[in-house]
């Protein structure tokens, strides 16, 4: 059982629940993609939103036959992909081969990380009063951050700011991944409304956020030099170090 340290010397025990981290295997086709350390809940919309960051499918549409099994190092996610998604899954697949390292996050090449983002669709200014709203109800709305106090939240929250869908995991990215499969899976746009995540603001966040449709990202920390630049290209609009009293606003790229 942990135990509790004070400065004064004093020492008690602790009872934690530690938030479940494993390796998670993405293989699609019949191919294996990658390997993700992450939280084994919400699978299915974890491979949903995966491939629809990573450009491996366009819609959901593009994505069926998800079945998660769990295995004896961890769990295996297969799906099946269609579309023109499946070209980029065999290109990476085989450069995976000759790779000496993971590289950028299976980026293969400097030009890949410069790549030009979609353009953000048109849309309207999130008022400060949604975000201190949505934030009011943050931990309530995080069952798993709440017990073990290490896990990463994104959540999409109306124009209003009422918390509509939130996902957790171990992983930011991972969180951010199983939010746009799920909203994907149930037909609704991250657009209107906002997203809300509880991550450092990199520039994957802002990357995933713009891919997967959103026009407004708000993170409790600061960004990151490159995620402010990509984020101004693409005209996100972008809100950071999020706190009960007090939001930043980065750049404002609504209409």
């Amino acid at each position: 059982m942990p135990i509790a340290i004070g400065a004064d010397g004093s020492r008690r025990a602790e009872s934690r629940v530690w938030v479940p981290e494993v390796p998670v295997a993405l293989e699609f086709n019949g191919l294996s993609y990658a390997v993700m350390m992450a939280t084994p809940q919400d699978l299915e919309d974890f491979a949903t939103g995966f491939a629809l960051n990573e450009g491996l499918a366009a819609n959901p549409a593009e994505i069926t036959d998800i079945a998660v099994a769990e295995v004896a190092q961890g769990w295996i996610v297969r799906a099946r992909l269609s579309g023109l998604g499946i070209d980029k899954l065999t290109d990476r697949v085989r450069s995976r081969v000759a790779e000496s390292s993971c590289g950028l996050c299976g980026i293969e090449n400097l030009a890949e990380v410069a790549r030009a983002l979609p353009p953000v669709a048109s849309h309207a200014a999130v008022a400060p009063t949604a975000i201190f709203a949505a934030l009011g109800q943050l931990r309530a709305s995080q069952p798993l951050g709440r017990e073990t106090d290490a896990a990463h939240a994104a959540a999409w929250v109306s124009a209003e700011g009422a918390i509509g869908l939130i996902r957790e995991d171990v992983g930011r990215h991972n969180a951010l991944d199983k939010l746009t499969g799920a909203m994907a899976r149930s037909g609704h746009p991250l657009s209107p409304g906002f997203v809300l995540s509880t991550a450092r603001c990199s520039y994957e966040i802002v990357e995933k956020a713009v891919r997967a449709g959103a026009t407004t990202l708000v993170t409790v920390s600061l960004p990151t030099t490159m995620a402010v630049e990509r984020a101004c290209a693409a005209g996100l609009s972008l809100w950071c170090l999020a706190r009960d009293d007090a939001v930043t606003l980065v750049h404002d790229g609504s209409a």
